[in-house]
């Protein structure tokens, strides 16, 4: 198979491994999970569950202990959209090419249905202590579980997030802040994704900080991309509206630095991404072609 085929057998995968762990819809709280189920199904790349399982064969991996926080993480990633979507914050009304969470349930069930997205996360990446063999992979599941709690968390997603709320009120831009809001907002999870994968194949610590490194860089690129993406694609071709940075007066690295300077800086950012994949004994090809797709996405 090619790279689109490639990617779009394992977006299936992601896809499929997410479902498995979705609640059913029944009961008095039904109408929270029906949006939690239509919040994560919602479509997407499933960047970073791919990520996490490309990361952990990078290593070694084997088995389907790496499952559990694939589908966690997704469901953290798609809880924050559906947080950020909200009147009180983005106030956008589609994604992805459909109604947003609170478009279609209401804001209130919208706020309980991020919560209970975030909760899920955690009871499913715990459910990989009963896949563990032994005391070794328990040491592992544990590990991962503080790294996906530090990195969408207060340190991590939601630190990002604060700060992007209080530069959209009028806080003072710097570089310095914007930088910290990409590392923050988008990268941590990435990191995340890219850690754990590491972390559950048994990798040393020195090649865990590596991949730390390499996902920061991935990172702010895929976010200058996307900042590119409002600017220059369309509602069509990017599945939800387009100049909401400008509409919400948000300072981009786009607006600091224009449009040429920001793509040279997402392919800077991406070569030596990629200069820390290639450089392991066990290269993962599709995973470097992957990163290289981030700079050239459309949507």
């Amino acid at each position: 198979m090619n790279f689109e085929e490639t990617l779009v057998a394992k977006t299936s995968r992601a896809e499929s491994v997410l479902k498995k762990y979705l609640p059913e819809e029944t009961g008095y709280q039904k109408k929270v999970l029906e949006a939690m189920n239509y919040s994560a199904m919602a479509g997407g790349k499933r960047l970073r569950p791919i990520l996490m399982e490309e990361s952990f064969l990078l290593f070694g991996g084997q088995g389907k202990v790496v499952e559990p926080f694939m589908a966690a993480l997704e469901m953290i990633h798609n809880y924050s959209l559906v947080h950020d979507d909200l009147p009180a914050m983005d106030n956008d009304e589609y994604r992805r090419g459909r109604k947003t969470t609170w478009n279609v349930y209401g804001d209130g069930m919208a706020v309980l249905a991020g919560d209970g997205l975030l909760n899920l996360a955690f009871e499913t990446a715990a459910s990989a202590f009963d896949m563990a063999a032994d005391q070794d992979m328990v040491k592992r599941v544990a590990e991962a579980i503080k790294v996906l709690g530090c990195k969408s968390g207060i340190y991590g997603m939601i630190g990002g997030q604060a700060a992007d709320i209080e530069a959209e009120s009028g806080a003072q831009i710097t570089e310095e802040l914007l930088l910290f809001i990409h590392e923050n907002k988008t990268a941590a999870l990435i990191q995340a994704a890219m850690m754990i994968g590491a972390i559950l194949a048994g990798a040393e610590r020195s090649a865990i900080e590596a991949m730390e490194r390499s996902a920061y860089n991935i990172g702010i690129a895929f976010q200058i991309q996307d900042d590119i993406l409002d600017i220059t694609s369309t509602t069509e071709v990017l599945g939800k509206p387009v100049g909401s940075d400008e509409k919400n007066h948000k300072l981009t690295y786009v607006t600091l630095h224009g449009i040429e300077q920001s793509k040279a800086q997402v392919e800077k950012l991406s070569d030596e991404a990629l200069a820390i994949l290639s450089s392991f004994e066990n290269r993962n090809t599709f995973l470097e072609e992957l990163v290289k797709f981030l700079i050239t996405r459309e949507k």
